[in-house]
């Protein structure tokens, strides 16, 4: 069907660019044969309420399960205390000496127990686990038992942590001879905080026995696979005996990625002594103050420009805070040390992280997994050298940014979809970013001007706001880092069953991000069929292979690929035999053979060098792009920022389907702008304090400021349909834009995410 469709991508003057529709215009289609490009396959019951979440789902004669957690950072475990005055026969209590097979929650290191023993590493972790019938009882087991403890010294700062999770380096060039040439040195150091994934349905799952023994677990899960591989440790099950099955899920950010192995463990455990269903259902206050967040970063940045105006050398330092247990801080670690240098050219780079250990709960995914930390870092370095040089942010980034050719810190040459000038030009044009800076430049000197004569600082003159405009570049590496995909061998399947439906046979997970629609529109326009006459198959580790983890921008891209490859084939079966068109044949065919499979294992189609070890060589198959511009009013009494707009242009290869696309880079824009604004977890002695809905603060739909999205796209040609991924992109550049808007608009620096009020009325004070 791709030959009867016009080609509007074929152009030698670069990628094409996909502007909004107007108000009430139906979005035009990219792929598939659809007009328009199909809706979102669970809207309808989303709306209307049929859709069924964890909490939602009755299984008859369910327990329900509950967590006895710390309330020390750092202690030595001794026992439990349970009150005699309470009857226990009414309730199970489990810790971890009745978990059957190993203590542990299985991920890239074994540190990780599944319940407390013998030490506390951080508050809020599991040291016991109650179930009973109902709920009321289970509220009033767990205020009868209390940990028995003596406190350990405990660290709360990475610095001073000697517990190391991972180290990587990477280097090109000789970045101590360039600093000697350099005739400006920019020196920086830039702090990121947690950041809560506040995905709308907390953690649940619900755990059933089986009666060969093992247990069928349904949940809100973003890797059911990670989830049977750590129930099969935990447990001391098979494969068969271990069946998870992923219910209706209302939002992940990674969040869902693997701390849903400990929800299900721990529900497992107790359905398994109780012999019944066994619901465990976090409410927000428990989900908030127990599971992991966006790893907090301390970055210290050395660039070198010579007297032409390069780049020419890069000196970073990134120590991160993984929390008490390792969880996925390498692989966090690793792609935001591979982001570390931005999306700029520089023959001399040095870049050193490390993730260390502290007595807090332990931090994990999070959309856009060391991307954000990094970028921050890169994006601001760029903004004051900029100031530094008097030349414009735009003009500075148009000079430095990658082109086909370019060579990475890792070495890595970017052969093809190199579209950093692109999403720059669509951004800056979009935004009038060049115009609506000069004027804010004119407004600031006259403010000056102002505040001199009156003999007072920027922020004692009459007018009492300023704007300002920012931007900020940045790039994202689509799929798993260097030889992942290969290591992890995902196989996906595409079935004509014998009722004549075809079937997508997937693990990866829909959780808003629309999966779901996606995936029948690449099947339907290989098979030459419609997207409506594409099924999945349920998410079921029973059923389906394991095609990955719905992590790193990598579904539509691997795992739509796997799809397309294993349509291909099918509808080759079926036309040889048959003799026909697939569209026209394939019911009678059913009909006549039976169920037609077809399983598509991952085979990659570039070789891939890449040193695990030196982290040298080919970091990701392909890189995304993202350009954002913000525009922001500054209170000078309260130092409240109110981001008016932002304007995002994303290079996500080829665009499946705009609508959805634009819904993920909205989406993923407020995001970062919460993060570069409100969103600040405060702790005190390793305990979250605001960990309630009505402290931890997000943008709502009140603060949420107008965002245009600009779909660019540089197709990636060893995808079969060209796309590379869009869902963590515009999380890396939204922040670092409104920051240094906020300096456009005030004159002065934040460096510390995210930019409070306290802290712009601090910086503000300490410039007057």
């Amino acid at each position: 069907m791709r030959d009867s469709m016009p080609d509007q991508r074929a152009s030698a003057e670069g990628p094409v660019v996909l502007t909004p529709p107007a108000p009430g215009e139906a979005a035009a289609p990219t792929l598939g044969i659809a007009v328009p490009a199909p809706l979102r396959r669970e809207g309808p019951k989303k709306l209307t309420g049929e859709a069924m979440y964890t909490d939602d789902l009755v299984f008859p004669g369910a327990w329900y399960g509950g967590t006895v957690r710390s309330t020390e950072a750092h202690a030595r475990l001794i026992g439990l205390e349970q009150d005699p005055d309470f009857d226990w026969s009414k309730v199970v209590v489990m810790t971890a000496k009745d978990i059957p097979g190993e203590n542990i929650v299985s991920n890239l290191v074994d540190d990780h127990p599944a319940l407390a023993d013998g030490e506390v590493r951080h508050h809020s972790e599991p040291v016991a686990l109650v179930a009973a019938p109902d709920k009321a009882t289970l509220r009033e087991a767990k205020k009868r038992i209390r940990p028995l403890t003596e406190p350990l010294p405990p660290i709360f700062d990475p610095l001073e942590s000697d517990h190391q999770f991972a180290a990587y380096e990477v280097n090109r060039g000789d970045p101590a001879a360039a600093f000697e040439e350099a005739t400006l040195i920019v020196q920086g150091e830039y702090r990121v905080g947690h950041q809560e994934q506040l995905y709308i349905e907390n953690q649940a799952m619900i755990d059933e026995p089986r009666p060969d023994g093992g247990i069928t677990i349904t949940g809100s899960m973003q890797c059911p696979y990670y989830v049977h591989g750590a129930l099969k440790r935990a447990l001391a099950l098979t494969d068969e005996q271990a069946v998870i099955t992923q219910a209706e899920t209302g939002g992940g950010f990674g969040g869902k990625e693997d701390y849903p192995s400990v929800v299900a463990i721990h529900a497992a455990l107790l359905a398994q002594r109780v012999g019944k269903p066994v619901r465990m259902i976090y409410d927000r206050h428990e989900d908030i103050a127990s599971t992991t967040k966006r790893h907090p970063a301390i970055v210290r940045y050395r660039s070198g420009v010579n007297a032409d105006g390069r780049l020419i050398a890069q000196d970073v330092e990134m120590v991160m805070d993984g929390g008490a247990y390792c969880t996925l801080s390498p692989v966090v670690l690793s792609r935001a040390v591979l982001h570390a240098g931005g999306p700029y050219e520089c023959p001399n780079v040095h870049i050193a992280g490390r993730s260390m250990a502290t007595n807090t709960p332990p931090n994990s995914a999070f959309r856009g997994f060391g991307a954000p930390q990094a970028g921050f870092a890169h994006e601001m370095q760029i903004a004051r050298i900029a100031a530094e040089l008097d030349i414009s942010p735009a003009e500075l980034r148009r000079r430095w940014a990658y082109r086909e050719g370019s060579t990475t810190p890792s070495g890595q040459v970017l052969h093809e979809s190199v579209a950093a000038l692109d999403v720059l030009r669509e951004a800056t044009e979009a935004a009038d970013y060049e115009g609506v800076r000069e004027v804010s430049r004119q407004t600031r000197a006259v403010r000056w001007g102002q505040a001199v004569e009156a003999g007072a600082g920027f922020n004692s003159t009459r007018v009492r706001s300023a704007s300002g405009i920012g931007i900020a570049m940045g790039w994202h590496g689509a799929g798993f880092t260097g030889r992942g995909e290969i290591m992890m061998g995902s196989t996906a399947g595409v079935e004509l069953g014998a009722d004549g439906v075809i079937r997508l046979l997937i693990v990866n997970t829909e959780m808003g991000q629309g999966t779901n629609t996606v995936m029948p529109m690449i099947a339907a326009e290989v098979l030459g069929v419609e997207p409506s006459e594409v099924e999945l198959a349920p998410v079921d580790t029973s059923i389906v292979p394991n095609s990955g983890p719905t992590v790193a921008s990598r579904t539509v891209m691997i795992v739509g690929g796997l799809i397309s490859r294993a349509a291909a084939r099918l509808r080759g079966i079926v036309e040889e035999r048959s003799g026909g068109s697939f569209a026209d044949v394939y019911r009678a065919d059913a009909a006549e053979h039976g169920a037609t499979r077809v399983d598509q294992a991952y085979e990659s189609e570039v070789d891939v060098e890449f040193d695990e070890e030196t982290h040298t060589g080919d970091a990701y198959p392909a890189f995304g792009w993202a350009c954002a511009v913000a525009k922001v009013d500054v209170d000078l009494d309260t130092g409240e920022v109110r981001v008016r707009s932002v304007v995002s242009a994303d290079d996500a290869g080829r665009v499946i389907h705009p609508l959805l696309s634009e819904g993920q880079v909205e989406g993923g824009t407020l995001q970062s702008v919460g993060y570069g604004t409100i969103e600040e977890m405060k702790l005190d002695d390793g305990r979250y304090l605001n960990d309630r809905l009505s402290t931890y603060l997000i943008p709502t739909s009140m603060d949420a400021p107008e965002i245009t999205a600009i779909l660019v796209e540089a197709p990636f040609s060893h995808s079969p349909h060209g796309a590379k991924g869009i869902g963590e992109l515009p999380m890396n550049v939204g922040a670092p834009a409104v920051v240094d808007a906020i300096h456009d608009a005030i004159g002065v620096w934040i460096t510390d995410l995210p930019a409070t009020p306290e802290k712009i009325l601090a910086a503000l004070e300490s410039s007057a």
